[in-house]
């Protein structure tokens, strides 16, 4: 999924100069600065007309002594895909993309996104926002912004519990030094106005369920104590857990809390000798039944933990569960840090958790559990590596019926695709749901990075176009994340070039062998090389990590030019799984994306430097391109190579599975679609080349005679 991608900051932009710097650049910074908005444009189906929630917002500034309001994308646990109800930035604004934040003022609002969402957020927005294309020449920093809509010593207020702890310190430190202030709000002010009565979804409280061990691999007891090894090595004795998808893999539990995420609301507070889990309504989900191996055992059993929560036996091996009340758990993590002597806190802490813990106890870096599960165990290799063939069988079986029936003229849309996959994706073993919501995107709608369709925007998909498609499945024992292009009819030379650059950038990366301890922003470089040589760039990053089981986006690693998570960035390392998806966007035309999912491995290389050791990629997802867009006579023969291999690995590995399930035109179609491809030698070549130039010589002579 392109389109996380990766891990691109929405909180940093292009430095401006000074205040004047938008007039030099002929840069527009007010209200309505996007095309659709001037005089005379269309107005799209999508905009969403937030003049009464913005007016509602302001009518409590006064009351918290603040000139300024910031609205974060993120819940309080950084969550990139939040529940309904933590939507927040979506509600104020109308804006529903991943990434980006909202600032309303006293007479003004802005909202600041990236490269992905810029599209997205022009069919949004009410023309009373300002749009801010974050990394793009003359737009400020939200700072250098306020710092000409403020006056000195006037405040911008935001919820502690929604930032995060590093966020929140940039924000302070560069607004102190603009003369302006960030003041903690407790109450988040979004929720004063926006309940349940006027349209707000309520809050999570799903079931949580076991993650059996024949999937799991580890048992939460054996992760735990791996933790506390780990605490002890870096001299913590208290680590605080606030991400959702480190608790779920720490104890092998799954829920649906999050948008198409298998998480639960939680935190976890683990020392030496104890481990406290808080959940949602925690009584009643101890004695409610788990599905799993043992669909007698419930969540006290699992946890070792007494109905009420309260341990059983020995305190370092269960788990005291507690009521999830934000208040109760800031204050329980400043009671425990008041005897500790050292608190171990994740990037993705908030700042008002952060707040309760004395500065110079905190030790801040990747958690142990973070750097942990990124590196799957065999058990979880073997997992994802199946449920890929699964959902490859899935992705194939639907691919060869839409195109079937797209031919035949039978009638297609973006979102009757994506819901007629979702279906074979569901009809799959172990299958639990999608990793998020498919990109189905045609024609123009392709180049609209995180495209989502709805009733509003649907387009036909037909032989005419350009037809973009990127999904994912969540299993038991894995989750999928796979893009194809396609076109259905005749694709121009132009398409065909720009559809085979982004395939050799996705070759290119696949087949890059790089030293043991280099970051994914190191060969990020070596996929955009053959789009660069042309002229043409995309505006993400090029690969993501993804869970097992978990987040379709999973970090720290990360492959992207990106610089501003520096910090939090990873090097890649064996059996970490990410993404594979250069693309390329022609605005009001199409988009071209292609990913696969693919492991670290070790390389093998023909000479080995003293104590160096390498790596490369191995494969993972196993579904065809698209052979009528690709020009082959731009591929190396390095390149035609790696597609044969590809296309031969299919129909070994998910051939098999289609016979097996009985689909046997989607087999005779992924068959058509991996055929050989041999390039003509140049001795034929040159050996058709003579022999014409005989012939000739030969008529010319007789001709004479």
């Amino acid at each position: 999924m392109g389109t996380y991608i990766v891990w691109i900051s929405s909180v940093l932009a292009v430095a401006v100069a000074d205040g004047n710097r938008e007039k030099r650049q002929g840069l527009s910074l007010e209200p309505g600065n996007w095309p659709s908005c001037q005089s005379g444009a269309a107005r799209p189906y999508t905009r969403v007309n937030t003049t009464d929630r913005v007016a509602a917002l302001r009518t409590y500034f006064a009351s918290s002594r603040i000139q300024a309001y910031l609205v974060p994308s993120e819940d309080a646990h950084q969550s990139e895909y939040p529940s309904g109800y933590d939507k927040r930035r979506g509600n104020i604004s109308g804006f529903t993309g991943s990434a980006g934040f909202a600032v309303v003022t006293i007479d003004k609002q802005a909202l600041w996104t990236d490269g992905r969402y810029f599209l997205e957020a022009e069919d949004s927005l009410d023309c009373s926002w300002i749009l801010m294309r974050q990394r793009e020449t003359g737009v400020p920093t939200m700072v250098e912004w306020l710092k000409t809509q403020l006056l000195s010593g006037e405040k911008l207020g935001a919820s502690p519990f929604l930032v995060s702890s590093a966020t929140w310190k940039t924000y302070s430190d560069d607004l102190r030094k603009a003369g302006l202030a960030l003041e903690p709000i407790d109450n988040e002010l979004i929720d004063e106005f926006w309940q349940t009565a006027n349209g707000r979804p309520s809050q999570p409280d799903t079931p949580i369920n076991a993650l059996p061990i024949q999937f799991a691999g580890v048992s939460w007891q054996d992760k735990v104590n791996n933790m506390r090894t780990k605490m002890t090595a870096e001299g913590t004795d208290m680590l605080v857990v606030t991400a959702l998808d480190e608790t779920a893999w720490l104890f092998n539990l799954r829920a649906s809390d999050i948008d198409y995420n298998p998480f639960f609301l939680s935190y976890v507070i683990i020392e030496k000798n104890t481990t406290k889990l808080y959940i949602f309504n925690h009584t009643h989900k101890l004695t409610a039944k788990l599905t799993g191996n043992d669909t007698k055992m419930n969540l006290a059993a699992h946890l070792n933990t007494n109905d009420n929560g309260t341990c059983t036996g020995r305190a370092d091996m269960c788990v005291e569960v507690k009521l999830y009340d934000q208040t109760q758990i800031k204050a329980d993590v400043f009671a425990r840090a008041e005897l500790s002597n050292k608190v171990w806190l994740g990037f993705s802490c908030n700042q008002a958790i952060y707040s309760a813990v004395l500065e110079g106890k905190i030790l801040q870096k990747n958690t142990p559990i973070a750097t942990t599960k990124t590196k799957k165990n065999p058990t979880e290799v073997e997992g994802m590596k199946k449920s890929h063939i699964r959902d490859a069988v899935a992705l194939i079986s639907f691919l060869e019926k839409l195109e079937r029936e797209v031919k035949a003229g039978q009638p297609w849309t973006e979102l009757s695709a994506a819901n007629d996959l979702k279906t074979y994706r569901y009809a799959q073993q172990f299958n639990r749901g999608l990793s998020f919501t498919s990109i189905s995107s045609s024609g123009s709608n392709g180049a609209i990075i995180h495209y989502s369709p709805s009733n509003m925007t649907d387009k036909s998909i037909t032989t005419s176009e350009v037809y973009l498609l990127d999904s994912g499945g969540q299993y038991l024992n894995g989750t999928t994340d796979v893009t194809r292009t396609f076109h259905f009819g005749t694709p121009t030379s132009y398409q065909k070039e720009c559809y085979t650059r982004v395939l050799m950038a996705h070759i290119n990366l696949f087949q890059a062998i790089w030293q043991k301890g280099v970051y994914g922003r190191e060969i990020d470089a070596f996929a955009r090389a053959p789009l660069w040589d042309v002229g043409l760039v995309y505006r993400h990053g090029t690969g993501h990590g993804i869970g097992m089981f978990l987040s379709v986006h999973e970090g720290p690693g990360r492959i992207s030019l990106a610089h501003d998570l520096f910090a939090q960035d990873n090097p890649l390392d064996e059996f970490q799984f990410f993404s594979d998806e250069p693309g390329y966007y022609e605005a009001g035309q199409f988009g071209i994306r292609l990913e696969n999912i693919v492991m670290v491995k070790n390389a093998t290389t023909k000479y080995r430097f003293p104590g160096a050791e390498f790596l490369t990629f191995e494969h993972v997802t196993l579904v065809p391109y698209a052979p009528n867009l690709i020009d082959y006579d731009l591929l190396s023969e390095k390149q035609i190579e790696y597609l044969n291999d590809y296309n031969k690995l299919i129909r070994e590995r998910v051939g098999p599975e289609l016979k097996k399930q009985g689909r046997d035109t989607a087999y005779e179609w992924m068959m058509q679609k991996t055929e050989e491809y041999t390039r003509k030698t140049t001795s034929s070549v040159s050996s058709v080349s003579s022999l014409t130039g005989s012939l000739f010589f030969i008529i010319f002579v007789l001709s004479v005679v």
